[in-house]
């Protein structure tokens, strides 16, 4: 699906990491929700550290992203039309490579 029809869009962003990931969040008229964003390359050794308070799934919409979730010690690369998901009340570590973008859609539940 390359849209959300009849929804709620938040239109202050969140903004983190100083910029690096900036996202919007979108509202469905059953309640759930999800963000949608960017986030823009990471310069090694710097990677960007989420924490989850619910289980979500992050759909990757382009470009391309290596992921590491709490207590695995892989990493996993993930391209547009993949994703992945993380627990509830855990983490997850994400890198862009330079000259990347990675859009996103976060599942939340």
């Amino acid at each position: 699906m390359s849209q959300f029809d009849n929804v709620a869009v938040i239109k202050k962003a969140n903004v983190y990491f100083d910029g690096k990931c900036v996202s919007h969040t979108v509202q469905f008229a059953d309640g759930t929700r999800k963000s949608v964003g960017v986030i823009l390359p990471t310069e090694l050794p710097a990677r960007l550290t989420f924490n989850t308070g619910v289980a979500e799934i992050m759909e990757t919409v382009d470009g391309r992203c290596r992921a590491l979730l709490k207590g695995e010690t892989e990493w996993k690369e993930y391209g547009a039309g993949e994703s992945f998901s993380v627990p509830g009340n855990s983490s997850f570590e994400i890198e862009v490579a330079a000259g990347e973008a990675y859009h996103y859609v976060c599942h939340f539940g």
